[in-house]
C-alpha cells in the first residue's frame, strides 16, 4: 500500500537526506537509520521529487517475474543482495528466467539468483546526482522497507533499454511514501523432527542453504542438536580462515547469501581478501563480499551426503541464531575434490 504524505514530513526527509549526504553519508540504509525509518521509506519519500534534487525516484509495478525478464536488456550490471550482515555484489548479465515450485530463478555465468517473490512488495527506479555523475539503479523492498534486492546500472550498461523498461513498468501511481508493515514471516520448518525430515532430502550446498533459510532464528537450535560427526562448531574468525586460505591457495568457493526474498550465489575463484574494521572483505573485479565479523554469533562446519558424495560447508549464524551466509565448494572443473574437504578440515576448532 501506498501513502501519500504530507508536504512537511516529505519536505523534511528530503531535507535530511540531502544534509546526511552533505556530511559525507554515501549509504541509503545508514541514513534511514539516522532519519528514524526504513530504507524503503527513505526511497518512496523521493517518488516524484524535483527534477533538480539529488534524487529522483519513480515508482514500479508489481510485475516482479517480468521485470526480472527485462533485466538482461540492460547487458552488464552490478546485482546487490544483502542481509543486516553481509553484502553480495555480482557484476555481470541477468540470464534465462525460469519458475518452479513458487521460486524464480536467474541463471547465468555471473549473476545467479534465487528469488522468493512473495516477499517483494515495492520496486522504484532510482536516480541519483553524484560527484561521479547519476546513478541510476533498480530497488526492491520487502513490506517492512527492508531490501531484498537491487540492480545498478555500470558504465557498460544499455541506459536507452533502462529508460524503456522505466517507461514499460512504471506505475501509474506516483504519490511518493509507503506504509512500513512487518515483514512476512518465512519459517516453515516449525521443529526439530521437521528439520530432520527435510535434511534428509539435502542433496547439496543449495539445498542446505534453503533449508536454513527456512528455520529463521531456529537455526543455532536445530543445528545444535545434529549429530557431532554432521555438524561441529568452530571460531566466529572461521570464514576469515576459510577465504584466506582459499585466495592463497587457489580454491574455488561456492558463497551463498541473501534474505527472505532473494539468494545470490558466487560461484569461483577469490584473490583480494581484506579486513576493514569489522568488515572483511572480498575485492574482486566483478565480485565484492562485504561480511561482518561482528554479526557472527556462531559458525558451524556442516557435513552431509549429497547427489555426488559427501559434501561439507561452512555456516554462518547470527545472534538471533539467523542465517547470515553459506560456503561450499564451487566444484571447478580441473580442482582437486579433495582441496575443499582438506580446507574445511585445516579450520580451527573450538
Amino acid at each position: 500500500m501506498n501513502l501519500p504524505l504530507k508536504s512537511p514530513l516529505l519536505a523534511e526527509i528530503r531535507r535530511r537526506f540531502e544534509l546526511e549526504r552533505q556530511a559525507g553519508r554515501a549509504r541509503h540504509r545508514e541514513i534511514a537509520e539516522k532519519v528514524n525509518i526504513s530504507e524503503g521509506e527513505l526511497i518512496a519519500a523521493h517518488v516524484g521529487a524535483p527534477a533538480d534534487g539529488l534524487m529522483r525516484v519513480t515508482r514500479l509495478r508489481p510485475e516482479w517475474h517480468a521485470l526480472l525478464v527485462a533485466f538482461a536488456s540492460l547487458k552488464h550490471v552490478l546485482a546487490l543482495t544483502r542481509n543486516a550482515a553481509c553484502v553480495h555484489e555480482k557484476e555481470g548479465v541477468y540470464g534465462l528466467v525460469t519458475a518452479q515450485d513458487n521460486v524464480i530463478t536467474v541463471g547465468g555465468a555471473q549473476i545467479d539468483l534465487q528469488c522468493h517473490l512473495e516477499h517483494w512488495q515495492h520496486g522504484f527506479a532510482v536516480a541519483e546526482s553524484g560527484e561521479k555523475g547519476v546513478q541510476r539503479s533498480l530497488q526492491f523492498y520487502d513490506t517492512a522497507g527492508v531490501a531484498v534486492h537491487k540492480v545498478f546500472l555500470r558504465p557498460q550498461s544499455d541506459i536507452a533499454a533502462y529508460l524503456a523498461l522505466v517507461a514499460q513498468f512504471s506505475d501509474e501511481n506516483q504519490l511518493p511514501g509507503i506504509i512500513a508493515r512487518p515483514s512476512v514471516t518465512t519459517a516453515v520448518v516449525q521443529d526439530f523432527p521437521s528439520f530432520l525430515m527435510a535434511w534428509d532430502r539435502v542433496h547439496d550446498a543449495r539445498d542446505l542453504y534453503a533449508l536454513l533459510a527456512q528455520c529463521e532464528g531456529a537455526c543455532l537450535s536445530y543445528v545444535q542438536q545434529l549429530a557431532a560427526e554432521t555438524a561441529s562448531q568452530v571460531p566466529v574468525h572461521a570464514a576469515r580462515v576459510l577465504l584466506e586460505t582459499a585466495a592463497n591457495e587457489a580454491i574455488a568457493p561456492l558463497i551463498l547469501t541473501g534474505n527472505a526474498g532473494v539468494t545470490q550465489a558466487h560461484s569461483g575463484p577469490v584473490d583480494k581478501v581484506v579486513v576493514m574494521g569489522p568488515w572483511l572483505n572480498v575485492l574482486d573485479p566483478g565480485f565484492n563480499l562485504h561480511l561482518r565479523e561482528d554479526h557472527i554469533a556462531s559458525a558451524w562446519v556442516v557435513v552431509q551426503s549429497g547427489l555426488h558424495g559427501m559434501f561439507s560447508a561452512l555456516v554462518l549464524l547470527d545472534g538471533a541464531g539467523a542465517l547470515i551466509t553459506l560456503f561450499a565448494s564451487a566444484n571447478v572443473a580441473g580442482e582437486s575434490e579433495n582441496a575443499w574437504a582438506e580446507l574445511i578440515d585445516r579450520l580451527p576448532k573450538v
